[in-house]
């Protein structure tokens, strides 16, 4: 009888409620410079020893947001920890995920295109 690794799931199943758990943990957070933020996806490491937090905001400098989020890094990580039943709660470091916004950028590109060629049928 052969076993299925289930590493890759837990592994997706671990990302996912880190993601909702810092969700909450984020809002409560009093940092001026840390916005309206949205965890667009979490990678965490094959050992759990380190997760990539991918975010996006609406307003504000992302800059700024990032550097707030992984000062506060280890405070979060603490708030996980009483959170989820795991033994290692991976290291966080959060990046700025420009998706959103280059989707908005080329939605607009398309838009414009649209436009002129439409000027031009005329």
């Amino acid at each position: 009888m052969r076993h299925k690794k289930a590493t890759p799931n837990r592994s997706f199943r671990v990302a996912d409620q880190i993601q909702r758990d810092l969700a909450e943990l984020i809002r409560e957070l009093k940092d001026p410079r840390v916005g309206l933020v949205t965890l667009n996806a979490v990678e965490v490491s094959p050992d759990y020893a380190h997760a990539k937090v991918y975010f996006s905001q609406m307003l504000g400098d992302n800059e700024a947001c990032t550097t707030a989020l992984n000062e506060a890094a280890g405070y979060l990580r603490n708030g996980l920890f009483k959170r989820l039943a795991i033994h290692t709660v991976p290291t966080l470091h959060f990046v700025y995920d420009q998706t959103t916004e280059r989707a908005a950028d080329i939605s607009a590109l398309i838009a414009r295109a649209n436009a002129s060629r439409a000027k031009d049928d005329e």
